[in-house]
């Protein structure tokens, strides 16, 4: 029986949603300002995809940063440092020298590296009876925040990043100011939940196993695939349309529209069926979805394949975090360290080659064939993982 719920707990469980729903702006937040500064430093697509290396290797070294925190359990103190450098690392952004902007990118990406995984084994460890409920609902506000990011660099930036990262660093300033606040939980060991009987698994050595290994390289491809959509789908828009799109249902917007709505119906889908054809079914949606935005000659075929897109990507990342929760125990979220880093890796790496073939070829359409190339690499890892999980032996 989990212990009843304090005041406290269900603040820190509404700041860390909170921080969680802004670091979905912040996250995708390079791909909404891309075209602009491109245009501000006269970059070419190659230059301008050396951003995302520089975002990427920030929120890499927040990751390895957030181990440390993970070996104590002070999750909640790392979120918070995460969210102060958010707030420094957006303000910088706003240098009109391109070395610190690439350095505003590099301080956003340790926030992000710190929060995004902090938080998720916070909820793990908050929820330990209900964790893909949990991480559904977490993402799922993660989601609402990238949805919005477009529409909101739009409306208050008019064409500047100025105002919408005045307004973002406030609001996460606020945030860490609430948790600063609040006490802190590393002595607090109610948070683990129940003993289950299977605090043995502790000390298995997750990371000597092949399947650890091959759950890395399928976030590997797949947080590439979702970060490289999230980050030259609008460029690849401007592309199509001539100029940047700043209506309200551009594909960006409907992306990540349709991709929250996959996060919310999520739960309903896994009551008829399990998570393994769940992602499979998810997988064959992006490959549909892919095949109408690499075919699209106009906004109209190109909103439809980045629903499609949106709506398939949605469950697989939570699926994959509660998946390796799942299959390693209790200790997974003091283990899940090289998971995050190889997604934070495979993010940095298909963006820098979407740019790179895009250059080479001088058309951001070939360059946007390595996200097809992606969902069919994830294909064929998903089901050597089913086959891999089938013959795994079963604990006693």
């Amino acid at each position: 029986m989990t212990p009843p719920e304090t005041d406290d707990r269900k603040s820190l469980r509404t700041l860390v949603h909170a921080v969680f729903f802004i670091s979905g702006i912040t996250t995708v937040l390079i791909g909404q300002v891309l075209p602009i500064l491109a245009e501000r430093f006269s970059l070419n697509d190659l230059e301008a995809a050396y951003f995302f290396p520089a975002q990427f290797a920030g929120s890499l070294l927040g990751t390895l940063i957030t181990t440390c925190f993970g070996r104590r359990q002070k999750f909640d103190t790392a979120t918070l440092i995460g969210a102060v450098s958010m707030a420094v690392g957006v303000l910088v952004m706003n240098s009109g020298s391109l070395g610190l902007c690439l350095t505003g990118f590099v301080i956003n990406g340790i926030g992000i590296g710190l929060t995004l995984p902090s938080i998720n084994m916070l909820i793990l460890e908050l929820n330990p009876l209900r964790t893909a409920a949990a991480l559904s609902i977490l993402n799922f506000c993660w989601g609402a925040g990238a949805i919005i990011c477009k529409p909101f660099v739009d409306y208050t930036g008019r064409g500047g990043i100025a105002a919408p990262t005045i307004i973002l660093a406030g609001v996460l300033m606020v945030c860490s100011v609430l948790m600063i606040k609040l006490p802190s939980r590393s002595n607090n060991q109610t948070d683990s939940g129940p003993d289950t009987g299977q605090s043995k698994t502790a000390d298995v050595p997750v990371w000597s196993t092949p399947l650890a290994w091959i759950l890395a390289l399928f976030n590997f491809v797949h947080v590439g695939f979702e970060s490289g959509m999230g980050g030259w789908l609008t460029t690849y828009t401007g592309r199509i349309e001539g100029v940047i799109a700043t209506d309200l249902f551009s594909p960006t917007f409907l992306y990540f529209l349709f991709f929250v709505i996959g996060r919310a119906t999520a739960p309903l889908f896994f009551r008829f069926v399990n998570e393994n054809v769940m992602l499979l079914i998810s997988l064959g949606l992006i490959l549909v979805g892919m095949a109408a935005t690499l075919a699209a000659r106009d906004l109209g075929l190109l909103s439809v394949g980045a629903c499609i897109s949106g709506f398939g990507t949605s469950s697989i990342f939570p699926t994959t975090v509660s998946r390796f929760g799942r299959i390693f125990g209790p200790s997974a979220p003091r283990k899940a360290t090289p998971l995050f880093i190889c997604g934070t890796l495979g993010a940095a790496t298909v963006n820098w080659l979407i740019g790179f073939l895009s250059n080479q070829m001088s058309d951001l359409r070939s360059g946007m064939f390595v996200l097809a190339a992606s969902v069919l690499i994830l294909i064929a890892v998903q089901v050597g993982l089913m086959i891999k999980i089938a013959r795994r032996p079963i604990s006693a």
